[in-house]
């Protein structure tokens, strides 16, 4: 009881309240002007999270001491501290409030153009309302062939599309070596039908031209005739299957094909050229150590395959076969042996295959190889995400994941890999780094130092859908890109080509780029003394000495589909994420540098031959920066060829470019980029981003399913099958039939 009163005994005495009250001013004052360090504050760097900022002075006493002060001169220097951090916070609240009001504007003119005439006008076009003559291009004409059979579900006759050259005519074996037919799962390997014309009401993109890729936009694909050769049914159709899939070996029919003509392209490959002729010793590397030697790497960097026993127990092509040892040195020009692709199709373990899936992996493996006599070679790369899984020690377990992560079919094509191996392969980047969310293409490097025989490789997002014919889709992309010259190129490659303000690509929107441009334009690579650029040097000193001949017949090293845009004061999240490529006196971040949203690509081996090279370096670029970067910093071809993209709004070109081309000077990136942070809401109605609707619309719609009240078995009863265009959609995820009432909608947030 003596402790519960002693307190208020204390307080009793005057003496001892004069003691307190003095304990508690001088604790007040000293919490209110103490020495000790302040709280840091979180700040964006533009890098994947939150990082604390940097302290501002050296407090530990290491320092030269500060100059003492009293309390009033101390009391008086704090006031214009707080009124600058009270500056500067007004001034961010201003800039939220802009974004905000930018925000809000969109939201205003997407919903009013929602209720205007066109709206939607992308959903629910049918064969019903097919015009066989709108737009329609002669140039294709020789490509179509009626098919012998009328369809069931339509009036409309289709057609036999054959997009493929004139194998084995005169003009064909000039310089080419005989082409080979190949066959499919049952011998022949079928043939693709489409209709002739588009629908009445369907808009035209809003980015992009046909005409500008040389695409014939005016055909309709509908899914028995497109997919039917590939396996699709109708919900209703109980019939026996005429093909039993899981008795295929795609692998098989791939590895003969090419065997079959081997004459025309070069089996082994060359090794990268790059590995110990570009960096010298003494040439310092961005990560401030020396470079590296042949005899650093790993037995898998060295030129490959010199020693066959010593392949990295990590190879992703050992259980493939053990291949010939490719020729070393930089491959040889020649006009005889047609360059090869390989499609990687970017997959994971979990992830469950619809029969749709099944479908267009078919048909790519049908239409870009056994078509074409192996010109392309399609594989399964499959991520696996569990890392307690032990692929590269031992045989049993690497087969267990295969069987349990892949349907029976496409096993002989699928290339396991994880971030493992990726991580052991390049020692100098950060492991944290080094995973597929953020270096995505690490493994696609992997893959080109041991499957050294391809020239080029498509980054393919398993979630993506050609509507039209593959073959003729990525050979248009390739066609258009290959046509382009180098002046100006990198320019027009940072905007979103509008076809009806901009007019002719090759003519009106080139010259007008180049205006607008004015000498603020790249010409050959940027000299950095920490980079030695492999690519061509220019033939002329000035870009207006050169008559748009420089690069036109030339391969392009970077393929893109969307707009290869200046990161740099965009906003956009991934800007900064790279590392290394600095010296004494240039930052890291002061680094030129371009990117692409969504990595959906196709990249050269002497591309991905110099990545690789930089990256033994400790040099060091994120995902959607890095194939763009280093095209740039190497002086080597990048092209974003302008695909046709459409939008469920009627959007005027000017508006277009207004919300899409808000840079200072009408380009993609920079300051108000679009895809800057809390921006990207206004790809929402279009068909190719990483967040969008109309994708899976569009696609649930063509294969028969309802969705927001468009399609199902009642809806096309009364308005007829789906048809669409060649066009590319992304993302297109999980197609399975739908319930009645189902709508689809971007689950992912915008800001």
């Amino acid at each position: 009881m003596m402790l519960a009163v002693q307190p208020r005994r204390l307080l009793s005495r005057p003496k001892n309240l004069l003691l307190l009250g003095v304990f508690a001013a001088t604790l007040y004052w000293l919490l209110l002007h103490g020495s000790g360090a302040p709280q840091t504050t979180r700040w964006f760097d533009g890098s994947s999270g939150p990082v604390q900022s940097p302290p501002k002075s050296d407090t530990d006493g290491n320092g030269p001491p500060l100059p003492p002060t009293e309390h009033g001169s101390n009391e008086q220097n704090q006031h214009p501290q707080a009124e600058a951090k009270t500056e500067e916070e007004k001034e961010k609240e201003e800039e939220e409030q802009r974004e905000e009001d930018l925000r809000a504007q969109f939201d205003r003119e997407y919903e009013a153009l929602g209720r205007e005439p066109g709206s939607d006008a992308v959903f629910g076009q049918t064969l019903n309302t097919l015009e066989s003559t709108k737009r329609r291009s002669q140039t294709i004409d020789g490509h179509l062939k009626a098919a012998k059979d009328k369809i069931y579900f339509s009036h409309h006759r289709p057609y036999v599309y054959d997009p493929y050259p004139k194998y084995n005519e005169k003009t064909w074996l000039a310089d080419r070596a005989k082409f080979v037919p190949c066959e499919g799962p049952s011998g022949a390997t079928g043939e693709v039908m489409v209709f002739k014309g588009q629908p009445k009401g369907f808009p035209d993109p809003g980015f992009g031209s046909y005409n500008t890729l040389g695409m014939d936009g005016n055909l309709c694909y509908e899914r028995e005739t497109r997919l039917g050769i590939y396996g699709y049914q109708a919900d209703n159709d109980t019939s026996t299957p005429s093909v039993d899939w899981d008795r295929v070996h795609w692998g098989q029919l791939q590895e003969k094909c090419a065997q079959k003509n081997k004459a025309r392209y070069n089996m082994q490959g060359h090794s990268n050229p790059y590995l110990t002729s570009v960096y010298s010793r003494h040439n310092s590397s961005a990560s401030g150590t020396d470079d590296f030697t042949e005899s650093d790497l790993p037995h898998s960097e060295s030129p490959l395959y010199n020693d066959i026993p010593k392949i990295d127990r990590r190879s992703l092509r050992r259980r493939r076969g053990v291949p010939e040892p490719p020729k070393s040195g930089k491959p040889k020009h020649l006009a005889g042996p047609e360059p090869r692709t390989a499609l990687l199709l970017r997959t994971y373990t979990g992830k469950e295959y619809s029969e749709n899936d099944k479908q267009v992996i078919r048909s790519l493996i049908t239409e870009l190889s056994l078509r074409t006599g192996g010109q392309y070679q399609v594989f399964l790369f499959v991520h696996v995400k569990d890392t307690a899984y032990a692929i590269w020690d031992d045989e049993e377990t690497y087969q267990y994941v295969l069987q349990r992560s892949v349907p029976p079919e496409f096993r002989d094509i699928a290339v396991l890999w994880n971030d493992e191996a990726t991580q052991t392969m390049y020692p100098k980047i950060d492991p944290k780094r080094a995973t597929v969310h953020v270096s995505q293409w690490l493994s696609v490097q992997k893959f080109a130092q041991e499957f050294p025989e391809y020239d080029y490789i498509w980054n393919w997002e398993i979630d993506a859908r050609v509507t039209g014919h593959n073959y003729d889709f990525v050979e248009k992309l390739a066609g258009f890109a290959k046509r382009q010259p180098r002046r100006g190129l990198w320019e027009r490659n940072e905007r979103y080509y509008i076809p009806s303000i901009h007019g002719d690509y090759d003519s009106e929107f080139r010259k007008e780029v180049e205006r607008v441009s004015g000498k603020d334009t790249i010409w050959g690579p940027p000299k950095l003394p920490f980079v030695n650029p492999v690519g061509p040097k220019p033939p002329v000193a000035n870009p207006e000495d050169d008559n748009y001949k420089w690069g036109v017949g030339e391969e392009a090293d970077l393929i893109t589909v969307a707009p290869i845009f200046n990161p740099i004061n965009s906003s956009w999240i991934s800007g900064n994420e790279l590392w290394g490529f600095n010296d004494s006196t240039h930052a890291t971040t002061d680094l030129p540098r371009r990117a692409t949203i969504v990595t959906h690509s196709r990249v050269s081996k002497r591309l991905l031959d110099i990545m690789h090279v930089e990256n033994l370096r400790g040099n060091h670029i994120s995902s959607e920066m890095v194939t763009q970067t280093i095209s740039l910093l190497h002086g080597l071809k990048a092209v974003y060829v302008p695909m046709p993209v459409f939008f469920d709004r009627p959007w005027k070109g000017q508006d277009l470019a207004r919300w899409f081309n808000g840079g200072p000077k009408g380009e993609s990136g920079g300051i108000g980029s679009a895809m800057g942070w809390g921006r990207e809401a206004r790809y929402r109605g279009c068909t190719w981003y990483y967040r969008a609707n109309p994708p899976q619309r569009l696609y649930l719609n063509f294969m028969g399913w309802e969705d927001t009240n468009v399609g199902g078995k009642d809806w096309e009863e009364d308005h007829g099958r789906t048809c669409l265009p060649p066009m590319l959609l992304h993302p297109v995820k999980d197609i399975e039939p739908t319930e009645s009432g189902y709508k689809s909608e971007s689950n992912l947030p915008y800001s």
